[in-house]
């Protein structure tokens, strides 16, 4: 009895010691642990914080938001394990990291986009636009690709077949209108509205500008189907995270539609 007791013990203390350490597959797979995600601090913090508050204890969820003011550390972070998730950005920021950094992402679906809006301060109706009318636009590659087809999708111009590749000025393939295009540093361009006749002005400068995009814009981005819309971010792999569908599932909700259409103001639009 002397020889076979300790090895009783031992044997049970290696069970409770396998249980405790990973026995179970919740507490493998981090089921009961915060989600931490990373965000911009608008609108998408202010999203998960109506999420947290209002939605996720019920849902089982149990968020914890981290808020990064560059576009940067959110994805370092995300790759160094210092986050579950990230919600700041589009595909084509998202792929432009994933080529220069070597990250392995998956993006999930689609959440909202920040709606380019054609504003002008001497028209009320883009019908009246008048033949050799001036027009700004951001001049950076992706918000200058963005508002080139804004102003296609409103039959001001027709672009060129770029395929992949993102259009330029000098893509404009018919200009019935002889409009003259120019380029502006996007936060500089809600200043040129005086001296021209429209201006393509992101949401969040458009906000800045105290310019309401649902009452204001001559027209405005769609927010279904958008490529650039903002969506969540996880490791590849840790899409099956029970925790992360929660989260996918809550951003694609009724409620965050809803708070999303009143908070913002046409600034913000619900991309699902």
């Amino acid at each position: 009895m002397r020889t076979r007791f300790p090895a009783v013990l031992a044997a049970a203390a290696m069970t409770a010691m396998l249980a405790a350490c990973g026995g179970g597959d919740a507490e493998l797979s981090g089921a009961d642990e915060p989600l931490r995600v990373g965000a911009s601090p608008v609108p998408h913090a202010e999203i998960l914080r109506f999420i947290d508050e209002n939605l996720a204890e019920e849902a089982g969820l149990d968020l914890e938001i981290k808020e990064f003011t560059d576009y940067i550390q959110p994805n370092v972070a995300l790759d160094d394990g210092s986050l579950d998730a990230n919600y700041f950005q589009t595909i084509p920021y998202l792929e432009q990291q994933e080529a220069s950094a070597g990250y392995d992402f998956q993006a999930l679906d689609p959440v909202h986009i920040e709606p380019l809006g054609i504003y002008s301060e001497s028209l009320t109706d883009l019908a009246d636009l008048p033949d050799g009318a001036t027009v700004a636009i951001p001049n950076d590659p992706t918000n200058a690709a963005r508002a080139l087809r804004l102003l296609e999708a409103n039959d001001l111009i027709t672009l060129a077949d770029t395929g992949d590749t993102a259009p330029t000025s000098l893509d404009i393939e018919e200009n019935p209108k002889n409009l003259e295009v120019s380029e502006v540093e996007a936060a500089q361009v809600p200043r040129s509205l005086a001296d021209v006749d429209i201006a393509v002005i992101n949401g969040n400068y458009a906000i800045e500008a105290d310019l309401v995009p649902a009452e204001d814009a001559l027209a405005l981005e769609e927010g279904e189907g958008n490529p650039n819309a903002n969506l969540l971010v996880v490791r590849t792999g840790d899409e099956d995270d029970e925790r992360i569908q929660k989260l996918e599932e809550l951003l694609h909700s009724d409620e965050v539609r809803q708070f999303i259409e009143e908070t913002y103001e046409g600034a913000v639009l619900a991309a699902f």
